[in-house]
């Protein structure tokens, strides 16, 4: 079997409430990770931005925008000067009162090859996104690219078995993960280890249960609460890439800007089904439960 590599690259940052200043970071991030040999690379989710969500408020609904729209065509550029195929995290603006968390994947001739919307909406204590958020309507389907068939969520859904799978039954070649996620700074250590060992767990699991590579770009920094009803998030960085069968290929740290890059087989994916085969081993013909909310 001929091994067909791909190199791989994600922007992880810092961001402040300067939307330009962020901008000019991520482009820098992306010409970096062009100048090393990328051919993909993933941004983190609502890479514009601060991280809005810490509380509902209706003015923040004026950093949304269209798709296409002014990021589209600004990183549509930058990929077709550069040569690679982009993943974006936007706020999008459909219409008038609906909004979406949307990742749009630029082709490197430019174009926008896809998009996907968020489907997995939490609402939890620093996380209000329902308030911000229409849940996803095109499903769960790969995008195709020059690189490959691009298996993209978003940060929420990434706990979720069932959007990892339906992405791996419709062909994706990698599972792309743009992330914002962080600890309470109230938490103790050992909590904080466990949401964050949880976090890494539960990805490589779906890159080992799929038999597909896992890329997972998460942001950095400590975000304060606008409402000062918290003490706002620490996000923990540690992006990271993932083999077929979960083993890390590269980690990023914690607390600094980084650009984390590996070249990833997507040979390897078929080599480990084969002997792995849980796609061929599926009971289907006893899975309806899986359709009811939970099993009285």
């Amino acid at each position: 079997m001929t091994d067909k590599t791909l190199s791989v690259a994600l922007v992880q940052h810092s961001n402040s409430s300067d939307v330009s200043h962020n901008i000019e970071k991520t482009i820098q991030g992306v010409r970096e990770a062009a100048n090393e040999g990328a051919k993909l690379i993933v941004l983190q989710e609502l890479h514009r931005s601060l991280y809005f969500c810490q509380t509902e408020d209706t003015d923040c609904f004026d950093l949304a925008e269209t798709i296409p729209g002014p990021s589209t065509d600004m990183f549509g550029n930058l990929a077709k000067e550069l040569g690679v195929v982009i993943v974006l995290s936007l706020f999008e603006k459909r219409a008038v009162g609906i909004y979406h968390n949307t990742a749009v994947v630029v082709d490197s001739d430019g174009s926008i090859a896809g998009k996907y919307r968020k489907m997995h909406i939490p609402d939890d204590p620093g996380f209000y996104e329902k308030f911000y958020f229409t849940p996803g309507d095109l499903g769960f389907q790969p995008i195709q690219t020059s690189v490959g068939k691009l298996g993209v969520l978003v940060c929420w859904d990434q706990w979720f078995p069932e959007a990892a799978r339906l992405m791996a039954m419709a062909g994706a070649d990698l599972l792309i993960y743009p992330t914002a996620i962080g600890w309470d700074p109230r938490d103790d250590e050992a909590e904080q280890k466990r949401q964050l060992d949880a976090w890494v767990i539960s990805q490589r699991a779906h890159a080992v249960a799929n038999g597909l590579p896992v890329i997972s770009c998460n942001r950095v920094g400590h975000e304060s609460d606008p409402s000062s009803q918290s003490e706002g998030i620490q996000f923990w960085g540690n992006s990271f890439i993932a083999g077929p069968q979960g083993e890390i290929l590269a980690h990023a740290g914690d607390e600094d800007d980084q650009i984390l890059q590996f070249d990833v087989s997507l040979s390897r994916s078929e080599s480990v089904r084969r002997i792995w085969p849980f796609m061929r081993d599926r009971r289907i013909d006893h899975y309806g439960d899986l359709l009811k909310i939970y099993r009285d």
